[in-house]
């Protein structure tokens, strides 16, 4: 069976989605809506035989479709779920679901009463790097896990097209944190107990271009996440992905999308010194846990082998569909995200930190 989709949206993500639909055999894209006449031309350029719209209400009167992907503005993805519900469509909507919480309740009422599926596009979850660190995590390779830090920092600073307006649902924070809080909550298990934050606009005058969150679980795992668009360093590779994997058996440093870097051992600890210590310097005196190691104290492995591909977000969508899978991107856990952006907008606020769970 192949499923009839339109996109909602050509921008860059809409691009991408058309090209999806059409790569899978489990699938078809039948039409495309945007507001934008010189991206429907293109649509017509491309695909000749693809149906184009300027509004929503056209494409839902004229197509018997079998769901929609609405990678349209943000602000714009309340309406037109509960509209694509109504019409008795299944759903992927890009991330961020919605700009509120209860945003996302009403449409989630809607999906419920039209006995549609509905789900978020978070892709991210099968990048190669953060396959790699869950890996690490779920196999416990460093050991008892104490601390996650996930970083992704930006050179231009500036912002495009409507990422940079307020109104239409911009920011980083709605743009890349949703990825980057959902890799989190997906990969530690158990309640989140705390949740501090800061937030700024440092180049940007309407929204935020930098950010760092502390999440502090219940299992004792503190996971660290910060972004900025003007974070700048000279270092090679440095304007990519960067992890840092902290256990009771070693360290993990992943860099990169195609990830890179080391598992880290010592072959023995540092015996504790319960009397007075030799405070020469070759002792490095009191600071001889930060001295410099000792030829074969530290050891390094490679890191573990993924076979991921975010075309595999698609590979487990359509077999949903078909009764053969479950899910993987679920309603509650997207609506736990945004529970966490919201107090994370509260910390930062308030400057204090926000109880979670």
């Amino acid at each position: 069976m192949s499923y009839k989709y339109a996109v909602i949206g050509y921008g860059f993500i809409g691009r991408r989605h058309v090209n999806t639909l059409k790569e899978f055999e489990a699938s078809d894209c039948v039409a495309v809506c945007d507001l934008n006449l010189r991206r429907l031309k293109e649509v017509q350029e491309i695909y000749p035989d693809m149906s184009v719209y300027e509004s929503a209400e056209e494409l839902f009167a004229n197509e018997k479709l079998d769901g929609v992907i609405i990678s349209a503005n943000n602000k714009a993805h309340k309406e037109l779920t509960i509209m694509a519900a109504e019409h008795g469509c299944n759903i992927i909507c890009e991330k961020p679901a919605a700009l509120t919480v209860a945003e996302y309740d009403e449409m989630m009422e809607a999906v419920k009463k039209a006995g549609v599926s509905f789900t978020v596009h978070q892709q991210r979850r099968f990048d190669k790097d953060f396959n790699t660190v869950k890996k690490c995590y779920d196999e416990h390779l460093v050991g008892d896990i104490y601390t996650i830090q996930s970083s992704l920092y930006g050179f231009n600073g500036n912002m495009h097209d409507w990422h940079i307006y307020k109104s239409e649902g911009g920011g980083m924070l709605y743009d890349w944190g949703v990825h980057l809080i959902d890799q989190i909550l997906y990969m530690v298990e158990g309640k989140l107990k705390t949740v501090y934050a800061d937030v700024r606009n440092v180049i940007n005058k309407e929204v935020d271009d930098y950010f760092k969150i502390l999440l502090r679980f219940e299992n004792n795992v503190t996971a660290e996440i910060e972004l900025g668009t003007y974070f700048l360093n000279d270092q090679p590779g440095w304007f990519e992905r960067h992890w840092f994997v902290g256990g009771n058996q070693g360290s993990m440093n992943v860099n990169k999308f195609d990830p890179e870097g080391k598992i880290v051992r010592t072959t023995r600890l540092l015996e504790n010194v319960d009397e007075d210590q030799d405070k020469s310097a070759a002792s490095y005196g009191p600071t001889r846990s930060f001295g410099i190691p000792s030829p074969g104290l530290i050891a390094a492995e490679p890191l573990p082998k993924v076979n991921v591909e975010q075309s595999d977000y698609f590979v487990n969508y359509f077999k949903s569909l078909d009764g053969k899978e479950e899910m993987l991107v679920k309603p509650e856990e997207v609506r736990r995200v945004l529970c966490v952006m919201e107090a994370v907008r509260e910390s930062a606020e308030t400057k204090r930190s926000v109880d979670f769970e």
